[in-house]
């Protein structure tokens, strides 16, 4: 199973707070570890929310509000996506990420797979879905 973890976001994280070298090193290190136990399939920080934009619609009206966004604890400040065998071993790889001497939080979020759609996920669809996903590798 893939999972998304989603990094929330801190006042530190919302105010830009860069990381040392050291604590730069100790996630580089934690990263490594992923990928020789092949579970980690992409991963990237985020900037804060004061240089981000979120579309909504109401109604069938769209709003576009520019950030920043006024509750850190809904915004995300990075993501990874692992593969695991399940929510359980995505925990226990959550337990050790390095928090960076702050506080913080983790949602871990499993992500649909194909088979998750049942008969409505049509053959057709699944073509179409594989050749997105083939233009999108390149």
């Amino acid at each position: 199973m893939r999972v998304m973890v989603l990094v929330k976001a801190t006042p530190e994280s919302e105010a830009n707070y860069m990381p040392t070298e050291e604590e730069l090193s100790e996630m580089t290190a934690f990263n490594e570890e992923l990928v020789k136990a092949g579970v980690m399939l992409d991963g990237e920080g985020l900037h804060p929310s004061a240089n981000s934009a979120r579309v909504s619609w109401s109604g069938g009206e769209v709003t576009v509000t520019d950030g920043p966004f006024t509750e850190a604890k809904e915004l995300v400040a990075g993501y990874w996506v692992w593969q695991v065998r399940s929510l359980d071993e995505a925990k226990e790889w959550a337990k050790r990420i390095p928090n960076l001497g702050r506080d913080g939080a983790v949602e871990l979020r499993p992500i649909f797979e194909a088979d998750d759609f049942g008969e409505a996920y049509t053959p057709e669809i699944r073509q179409r879905e594989d050749e997105i996903r083939r233009q999108t590798a390149k």
